[in-house]
């Protein structure tokens, strides 16, 4: 049978500690035992379903976890306190002192500021690459590489990786190949395609309400048990825990993310063609123009599309600022980062989620200064959409007063 996301969460059945249909809620930070000698078990990881602290493991964490492993088609997975509380223990618990990663040159700002920035003190150094160029890729590993590292679709300039070439590159060089799919979920699978551990922010469009913070780490049994380790585990020791609450707002809230996903995909395609139409410089992997439309198309799990991620070029900071500005004005959106809301958000990434970039870095990958990333909402009638936000765009310059369409 062919794997199937949604079906999979579906198919997880939980009662609540009276019948309830969500499970109950762990509100405890400690646990207690009815014997020593389990606490001592407990202590050493030899003793399944026994609860030691909520730093450790909780059943609503479990729970999460266990929903989001489905999904992605992993043994299992570990929640976290934000999106980088899952990616900083993943690097630290693949890589010491000494070791070396290939990342993909275009990622989250956070995520970059990491690698560059923060575990040379470590001495674990990082090349950036272009991730869609294979040969490339192969080409930036050294004897002291430990991890390939990729976003499905990056941010913010929506580059698509080849997870299945990457995975065929790390397991020739026996390395591990982590991908964040936070842009995509359901939409493509990378664990499927050969990912070794993926990630995801649970803030964006799992959750989808943009009132909680959260990670995911989705792996093997013995890779999450790493994580947890009460000795050496980088997710135990460095404490980026979830809290049983907001576990259990994010596992009720992913019910309904193949609906939402299909929303924020069908308007993300409609107006990526409006706009390419119109003459905008428009990045969209589900446009023909896209240069990785076929690899997006070829790994994806297709009900779900293409995602509800696009940009658009409008040539300046300044005309970019007076255009999204006018667009929240008009009730179009929210000038605000992050992503996967039930409304259209929109900022300029070289002066926000990507700021942490040099800006000769940020040229020389294409991040231009009048780059606008849209994450496009579930609105009802995004024909609707479009034609406001095209006024918008013929008030402030970006298109043509020629190009109005009128009702």
């Amino acid at each position: 049978m062919a794997f199937k996301p949604a079906n999979n969460i579906q198919d997880l059945q939980y009662f609540g500690e009276f019948g309830g249909v969500n499970p109950s809620i762990s509100d405890s930070s400690t646990y207690t035992f009815l014997s020593a000698k389990t606490m001592f078990d407990t202590f050493e990881g030899n003793a399944d379903g026994c609860y030691l602290y909520s730093r450790h493991s909780s059943p609503s964490n479990l729970y999460l976890g266990e929903a989001l492993a489905a999904m992605e088609g992993t043994e299992t997975a570990n929640v976290s306190a934000s999106g980088m509380g899952a990616i900083t223990p993943v690097i630290l618990q693949l890589c010491g002192s000494d070791d070396h990663i290939v990342s993909s040159r275009t990622i989250y700002g956070g995520t970059y500021a990491f690698l560059k920035n923060f575990v040379p003190r470590f001495n674990i150094e990082t090349s950036f690459v272009d991730i869609t160029n294979l040969k490339m890729v192969e080409a930036a590993i050294t004897q002291n590489t430990k991890v390939l590292y990729c976003e499905s679709v990056s941010n913010p300039l929506l580059e698509v990786a080849d997870i299945k070439g990457l995975s065929e590159i790390a397991k020739k060089h026996h390395l591990k190949l982590v991908v964040d799919n936070t842009f995509s979920p359901l939409s493509i699978s990378p664990a499927i395609l050969g990912a070794d551990v993926v990630i995801h922010s649970l803030t964006k469009f799992i959750n989808g309400s943009s009132d909680t913070v959260g990670g995911v780490v989705c792996g093997t049994q013995e890779f999450i048990n790493d994580l947890r380790n009460i000795n050496c585990g980088a997710s135990m020791l460095l404490g980026s825990t979830m809290d049983s609450l907001r576990a259990s707002s994010v596992l009720k809230n992913l019910r309904t993310l193949h609906i939402r996903m299909q929303q924020h995909s069908k308007n993300g395609l409609y107006l990526a063609k409006r706009f390419e139409t119109d003459g905008l410089k428009t990045v969209y992997p589900g446009l023909k123009s896209h240069p990785s439309h076929n690899l997006f198309k070829s790994m994806m799990n297709e009900k779900y599309g293409y995602g509800g991620m696009l940009t658009i070029d409008v040539g300046t900071l300044e005309k970019a600022n007076e255009l999204m500005e006018l667009m929240q004005n008009k009730n179009l959106g929210y000038l605000a980062v992050s992503l996967g809301f039930y409304k259209t958000l929109f900022s300029a990434p070289g002066s926000s989620t990507s700021s942490e970039i040099p800006e000769d870095e940020q040229h020389a990958m294409g991040l231009s200064d009048g780059l606008i990333r849209f994450s496009i909402g579930l609105d009802d009638d995004i024909e609707r959409t479009y034609l406001i936000m095209k006024q918008c765009m013929i008030t402030v310059g970006v298109l043509e007063p020629t190009h109005l369409i009128t009702d």
